[in-house]
């Protein structure tokens, strides 16, 4: 059987320094125009390496609703012109505002891009009004290095879940769908 530890981690005030701010080329840019076929097709680039599979049967209609609501903003990290990787900030009741996804491109990993692109999301959920708290989840089953990043940049882990499934795949969708505050 095969032990998943989920890791939810907070910031509770803008970021101190740790904020990696060399960019390495990298641009990140937030989408103006919301295009929920966007959204769609940065989920599949970005989590496909990492069996993201709670919004793979989601219909055009559940793709609008989500990627256009007022209430998310999507920037979209580019390199040479490239599609490198993603975030997306959700904004919730009570000032919080969590970084929903992201990610990297399976062809953008191991450059060093993950620290500046998580400072800049960090840098952006703070600056949008009304926040008191950042919070993401991260999981075994992510990245290996996804939970150091988190900690790097100044999060804390504020709660751990611990699950045993005899087959990983049906806790991949478990994992990215548990957005518990």
């Amino acid at each position: 059987m095969k032990e998943v530890t989920t890791y939810y981690l907070e910031m509770m005030s803008p970021p101190a320094p740790g904020a990696k701010r060399e960019s390495r080329g990298l641009q990140i840019r937030e989408c103006a125009t919301r295009q929920y076929e966007l959204n769609r097709s940065l989920y599949h680039l970005v989590g496909q390496p990492w069996a993201w599979i709670d919004r793979l049967s989601w219909t055009d209609e559940q793709w609008k609703a989500y990627a256009e609501a007022k209430s998310l903003r999507t920037w979209v990290a580019y390199y040479e012109d490239l599609p490198a990787g993603y975030y997306e900030l959700q904004q919730q009741e009570g000032g919080n505002v969590e970084i929903a996804y992201f990610g990297l491109a399976p062809n953008f990993i191991g450059r060093g891009f993950g620290g500046y692109l998580l400072s800049h999301a960090l840098a952006s959920a703070w600056a949008w009004e009304g926040t008191r708290r950042v919070w993401v989840h991260t999981c075994t089953l992510d990245h290996p290095s996804a939970l150091q990043n988190y900690k790097a940049r100044g999060m804390t882990i504020y709660r751990e879940t611990l699950e045993g499934m005899a087959d990983s795949a049906p806790y991949r969708a478990a994992c990215n769908v548990n957005r518990l505050a």
